[in-house]
């Protein structure tokens, strides 16, 4: 018999780095599955905006319970837990949101999780990444994914915090604290599987010009109705930025494993596909260490 590759052995111990990617993100949850079956232990995680936020919930120990919600969660569901504001620098408080999440994970602080644990956000008015590594969970959390424009910016320490994805939608620095001797990395802006031009089968996001959330928020706004809404329009700039910044993380500082997720797997706020994207990160972390020979 041949003897096991070395460090690839069962139980190795590795850190994992969650992308930026919207409800992409949600697919990060099959990858953490697929991991964990093939007997590879988490020492560490680091996350950015939606990767922050299922990094947050693994490390707190909540992630079966945070999958079976989402699983169940309607698209009713969800645009009834969004809270529009007016006057503030943000469509969108969140506050409502995070009470829901906060539910079924609890309201623990950083240092007391079972899982060293870090959240990436953006100090936009120092222009600088900031790691987030204490005090309450829920906190980092919604610093992390609140995407400038669409919600409002969330103060820690005094300082107004944005959406992690803007510097850091791949978390690989964060990660090299960790002791763990490999890092794994889920890219959330991987070549889509239904490339543009090619037919489609129906099976995929439709273009997001018109998306029934954008409208939905139009509405709420004042906005006049358009071809492509305020929503999409932000969510597609945003994208490409963390798609183009994600490649150059991922050039300059390589993890020993990339797990590539579609980045047409759904749009960037279809929570309600949160099934649909999770199998689609569990089959794509199984090609993946397939291919690794874990």
């Amino acid at each position: 018999m041949a003897a096991p590759t070395p460090g690839r052995e069962r139980g190795e111990p590795i850190a994992l780095a969650l992308g930026a990617g919207g409800a992409r993100g949600l697919a990060q949850i099959g990858v953490i599955e697929a991991l964990e079956a093939r007997g590879l232990r988490v020492a560490s995680v680091a996350g950015s905006s939606s990767g922050a936020l299922v990094g947050g919930v693994y490390a707190a120990g909540k992630l079966r319970e945070f999958r079976e919600g989402f699983e169940k969660l309607t698209r009713g569901e969800f645009l009834r837990l969004l809270d529009p504001v007016v006057g503030r620098p943000g469509v969108i408080g969140g506050q409502r949101l995070v009470d829901a999440m906060r539910e079924v994970v609890g309201d623990p602080r950083i240092e007391e999780l079972p899982l060293p644990f870090t959240a990436a956000a953006v100090d936009m008015e120092r222009q600088r990444v900031v790691w987030l590594r204490s005090g309450p969970l829920w906190q980092a959390l919604r610093a992390s994914f609140a995407i400038p424009g669409l919600f409002t910016p969330q103060l820690v320490h005094g300082r107004e915090l944005v959406d992690g994805g803007l510097l850091a939608p791949m978390p690989i620095t964060a990660t090299r604290l960790s002791d763990a001797h490999r890092l794994v990395a889920v890219d959330m802006h991987s070549r889509p599987a239904q490339p543009p031009g090619e037919p489609a089968d129906g099976t995929r996001a439709t273009p997001p010009r018109g998306s029934r959330l954008g409208r939905w928020l139009d509405r709420r706004l004042g906005n006049p109705p358009g071809e492509a809404s305020l929503v999409d329009t932000m969510s597609r700039a945003l994208d490409t930025m963390q798609a183009q910044i994600a490649r150059v993380q991922l050039a300059l500082d390589p993890p020993e494993l990339v797990i590539s997720i579609p980045r047409d797997v759904c749009q960037v706020y279809e929570f309600w596909r949160a099934k649909e994207a999770i199998e689609v990160g569990r089959a794509a972390a199984e090609k993946a260490l397939d291919a690794a020979g874990y």
